[in-house]
């Protein structure tokens, strides 16, 4: 059906309800909340404790002033890592005092931020003011041309495990084996390398977890093994053809790259095709590396899979979000999303802080009703005491009690907002150029030495190729894929005692490096088997940029000493040493 904007609605999904979705109606609680709205009205009825015995008076906290961090450019740069090194992290160490007032005098509830609304009960949809910003936000900045009538609706979650949880909840049953039909069980398309928790969450409910290989870019929509492939060829016999995808596209973890718009409308396409709704996880959305095109393109540590860097220009057109930063940015697959089959998960972990545990859930608004309907009996709105925090800091206050971040105590509002994420991509960026340089000069073992002929003597360099790695284009991370097969042990031992022993190496007191194994991130136990054993994922992210050079430093020597062993015995030894230390702090504890 197309709207009278021309623009066609969003397609009716509920097919894909679970049981116990299809059956949940609105709330009796929550939907007698919209007789306390009114003025003056004398509340006998709700289950409310009095405002005034809350034992907060205000809520106060020093912040940041949003351009604390210094951007980077949001076009290629040549060259990139000298110009970013160079430049100082920060502007100003000043900050602002951000003030959540006990009581408002604002009448309007979408401007109102106090503790009395805050720590009251409230709708499931969030606390008004701040979700009234981030839905103009998300429609307006984030998404300014979803192809499908009347826009996306939100929801906020407690985080976007929270939303991921929930999604699965509204969208697919739970299945037992032995128990169900083999013919009833559903399943979820992943990248052959993901997420781990979206595995963890999935299994327990009997999905089948259907993995996709992946390229530089992400997921694959062609070629053996890819999305169409997996689609067109799917046996029955394992159950039915999955109907949800989970993906992260921009900064894909483990393996940071960046989906293209062409592969999107490519994935899409067959996501249409054969009715499947894409969850898209997107914590990393604000995190897209330009500099990395040009890195990736020009130096030996250029992506293994040939694929092309996304073009990095202004991607909102017809509609622009308003800011140059933003328009920068690959968009999300709501960009392309002409049936409402997206579900968009967005995080503050990575713009606020991880305990915040605040998110939100863009999608289609009859999906954001059903997932609205699972809240009311879970988890509610999430905490009061951060959504007011967070609105009074991007919001400012709204009466003169309160006090917002910036200068001028008014609230970072929009603008300092998205300030504030060209300040982090800028100080992410950063730390990922120094990683990515010191790793490309010393990922190849340099060894000398003469050779003799019978006439002659000369000298010889050998470089022995230990590991190679995907400059990132997103994310918080870097894909290493470790060389073993150039150890002197290879042939002597298994592919995965090599990998666990250089693992455990680095974390033995010269080294002091803690990496994620590959193993960690397989789809399946036939992935994790057949070659996870070759990648580590390495975060760049989470340790000051001053101690990024020693750490990736000492990630170079761990490895060359590691190649430096001839025999098994020194492998042992560093694994005993582990045992040793994991059975002191069992007793420690």
């Amino acid at each position: 059906m197309v709207h009278t904007t021309g623009k066609p609605e969003p397609l009716d999904l509920s097919h894909h309800f679970s049981h116990v979705t299809k059956n949940r109606g609105s709330s009796a609680v929550k939907d007698f909340y919209k007789y306390f709205r009114i003025p003056n009205i004398g509340n006998l009825a709700g289950g409310l404790p009095n405002n005034n015995h809350f034992p907060f008076d205000t809520l106060e906290g020093a912040a940041a002033l949003s351009n604390r961090f210094k951007p980077t450019p949001n076009q290629r740069v040549d060259p990139p890592a000298e110009s970013f090194s160079l430049s100082p992290a920060s502007d100003s160490l000043t900050t602002s005092h951000v003030v959540v007032p006990k009581t408002s005098g604002n009448a309007d509830l979408l401007r109102k931020i106090d503790l009395k609304s805050a720590l009251q009960y409230g709708t499931a949809q969030g606390y008004p003011p701040l979700y009234s910003y981030l839905r103009q936000f998300a429609r307006e900045n984030m998404h300014p041309n979803v192809p499908y009538a009347e826009g996306p609706e939100i929801i906020l979650t407690c985080g976007n495990t929270d939303g991921f949880f929930k999604s699965i909840e509204a969208l697919s049953n739970v299945w037992v084996a032995g128990k169900d039909l083999v013919a009833d069980r559903q399943g979820m398309l992943v990248e052959e390398f993901c997420y781990m928790n979206a595995i963890q969450t999935g299994e327990p409910r009997g999905l089948n977890i259907v993995p996709v290989k992946i390229d530089g870019e992400g997921m694959r929509a062609s070629g053996e093994g890819g999305l169409a492939d997996v689609l067109e060829r799917w046996d029955e016999s394992k159950g039915k053809r999955p109907h949800l995808m989970y993906t992260v596209t921009v900064g894909q973890n483990p393996t940071s790259g960046i989906l293209s718009i062409k592969r999107r409308k490519e994935i899409y396409a067959l996501c249409s095709k054969y009715d499947v709704i894409i969850i898209e996880d997107d914590p990393y959305w604000y995190l897209q590396y330009p500099s990395a095109a040009t890195a990736a393109t020009n130096t030996p540590g250029k992506s293994t899979s040939g694929a092309s860097p996304p073009d990095m220009r202004n991607f909102n057109a017809p509609n622009s979000s308003g800011y140059a930063f933003l328009d920068s940015l690959v968009p999300s697959y709501l960009s392309v999303d002409s049936d409402g089959r997206v579900v968009r998960l967005d995080t503050f972990s990575k713009t606020v802080a991880p305990g915040c545990r605040l998110g939100w859930i863009t999608a289609q608004p009859a999906l954001c009703e059903r997932l609205l309907r699972i809240t009311e009996c879970s988890t509610q709105q999430p905490s009061g005491f951060v959504q007011s925090m967070v609105a009074e800091l991007i919001m400012g206050p709204h009466n003169p009690n309160g006090r917002g971040g910036g200068k001028d105590d008014l609230g970072w509002k929009t603008d300092g907002w998205v300030r504030w994420l060209e300040g982090l991509r800028g100080n992410y960026e950063r730390r990922m150029q120094i990683m990515c340089k010191i790793f490309d000069e010393g990922k190849q073992l340099v060894k000398s030495g003469r050779r003799q002929s019978m006439s002659e003597e000369w000298s010889v360099v050998d470089a022995v190729p230990m590991f190679d790695f995907v400059w990132p284009l997103g994310g918080m991370f870097l894909w290493v894929k470790l060389n073993f097969e150039t150890h002197p042990l290879w042939k002597k031992t298994s592919h995965d005692k090599l990998s666990r022993g250089l693992w455990i190496h680095l974390t033995t007191p010269k080294y002091l490096v803690l990496v994620a194994p590959g193993s960690l991130f397989a789809a399946t136990e036939e992935i994790r088997q057949e070659k996870s054993f070759s990648y580590f994922r390495i975060c760049f992210a989470a340790v000051d940029e001053v101690d990024v050079p020693g750490m990736s430093h000492r990630f170079v020597e761990g490895c060359r000493s590691f190649w430096a062993k001839k025999r098994l015995e020194d492998i042992d030894e560093d694994m005993a040493e582990d045992v040793e230390q994991c059975l002191l702090a069992i007793h420690m504890c």
